[in-house]
Order: structure tokens, then C-alpha cells, then sequence
């Protein structure tokens, strides 16, 4: 399947990636060790250095956070065992947190999963507009969290312009758009707020939110997108911070 790409470094600038489903069989990710370490070989390929994995914790997938470092530490192992080479270090465990009203999380429930420097990735509903957790945001703020929205160009009712997203943004919460809406995985209008979101310095990440090796396949084509590239030429994002 690589054959058919050649080797491009596009996302190097990046170098990590802290949005991925790459822990097999907790959410609609990786099926499998072997999937997860393939997916990570590809990324390798493209530049990614170091990577964190995400599973969702929501309603359709309410994993339990014990749970989910049980089976990243079984996964590490069958990661060395595999014998790969060049792959990107799996870095650490954290959480995809779902903020909707059927299992949006308040500080001192869990103890949710972090990126370093208690960052918490979370999400909204992909088509429920009404509810917009300010006041679950402003508590874990309190707390000394820092929130990152992911994929906000996939939201059909939010937009660059929008006064929610200013509103967020003024409370301090950053924004992550996912890398395969720019190449319209998505899309149109994902792809074209994408670019919105990033042109208008409103997106300081960029996340392949890679599931499986459909995602890989995507994201090797994106690496070869020009816009794309130009994007990772004249923009700034901030993934490097959660180098250890």
C-alpha cells in the first residue's frame, strides 16, 4: 500500500500527534495491536515523531480510565514485541472527553486522562447545537485545566465567525482542526472551515485523528495536498509543546 505514496516529511513540523484512536478495541478505532502498529509506521513516514492516544469517553463508549491504562501498558508491549522499526514513540495515554448532556464530565468524578500540562482534549456532538457547556468549561478552568476543542470545522453549527467560538476563545480555550479536513475526508464544508479556522489564527493544533489504516490511507494522500503543505510552511501550531 505505501508503494503507491512516496516517503514526504510533510507533517514533520509538526512532530507529534495528540489526537489518535490507536488504542485497539476500547472506541471505533484500531481493531487490533497489529492494525495500530501499521497506522504508526505510515505516520512515521509522513513525520511524526511522537504521538498520544485518545480514546473517546462518551456515551457510546463510556471506557473507565484504570481500564484504558491497563490496556495502553499492554499495548506498549506488543509494540516492542512487534520488533518495528521507525515508528513514532507512543508517548502516553489521554482522553477524548465528550461535553454533551448525556456525559459531559465535571472536575472531581474522574480523573481524567490528560495531555501534558493538564490538557484536556474534548469534543462536542457532531449534531446537537443545544448545549454549549460554558459553565462544565469555566469549572475545569477553575481547576487549573487547560481545554482544547477538537475538530471544530466538523461541528455544522459552529464556525470561525461565530460568537461561541470568540467567546471560547476569549475564556481561553484552544482549538484543534483535524489534519484529513483539509484534504475533505469530511467534507466540503468541514474542508473549507478548516482553512478558516487556521487562516483567521483561531486553530493553534492540527490532529490526524487517525482510527484505523482507512484514516492512514487519507492522511498519505493529505501529505501530498499543496495547500496543505503551504498551510505547515506559513502557519505556526503549537504541537511540539507536548514533547516530554
Amino acid at each position: 500500500m505505501f508503494g503507491l505514496f512516496k516517503k514526504k516529511d510533510t507533517f514533520a513540523p509538526l512532530i507529534v500527534d495528540m489526537h489518535c484512536h490507536l488504542l485497539p478495541n476500547v472506541d471505533d478505532g484500531s481493531s487490533s495491536p497489529e492494525e495500530t502498529v501499521r497506522c504508526l509506521k505510515a505516520m512515521y513516514t509522513v513525520g511524526y515523531r511522537k504521538v498520544f492516544l485518545t480514546p473517546h469517553f462518551q456515551a457510546r463508549y463510556p471506557n473507565i480510565e484504570d481500564d484504558i491504562k491497563k490496556r495502553f501498558e499492554v499495548l506498549k508491549k506488543a509494540i516492542a514485541k512487534s520488533g518495528e522499526k521507525n515508528l513514532p514513540e507512543v508517548v502516553d495515554i489521554a482522553g477524548e472527553y465528550r461535553f454533551d448532556p448525556s456525559f459531559a464530565r465535571m472536575p472531581g468524578v474522574d480523573k481524567v486522562l490528560t495531555l501534558p500540562g493538564k490538557t484536556l482534549l474534548c469534543e462536542f456532538s457532531l449534531h446537537n447545537n443545544d448545549y454549549m457547556p460554558t459553565d462544565i468549561f469555566s469549572d475545569y478552568i477553575k481547576m487549573g485545566y487547560k481545554l482544547i476543542l477538537a475538530h471544530p470545522e466538523r461541528y455544522p453549527y459552529l464556525n470561525a465567525h461565530s460568537t461561541e467560538v470568540k467567546k471560547m476563545h476569549e475564556m481561553g480555550i484552544a482549538f484543534q482542526v483535524n489534519i484529513l479536513s483539509l484534504n475533505g475526508f469530511y467534507g466540503e464544508s468541514a474542508k473549507r472551515k478548516g482553512f478558516e479556522y487556521i487562516e483567521k489564527g483561531v486553530s493553534e493544533y492540527l490532529g490526524t485523528d487517525t482510527h484505523n489504516m482507512r484514516y492512514i490511507a487519507a492522511l498519505l494522500e493529505t501529505a501530498e495536498n499543496k495547500e496543505v503543505q503551504r498551510i505547515l510552511k506559513n502557519y505556526k501550531f503549537k504541537n511540539a509543546e507536548f514533547i516530554k
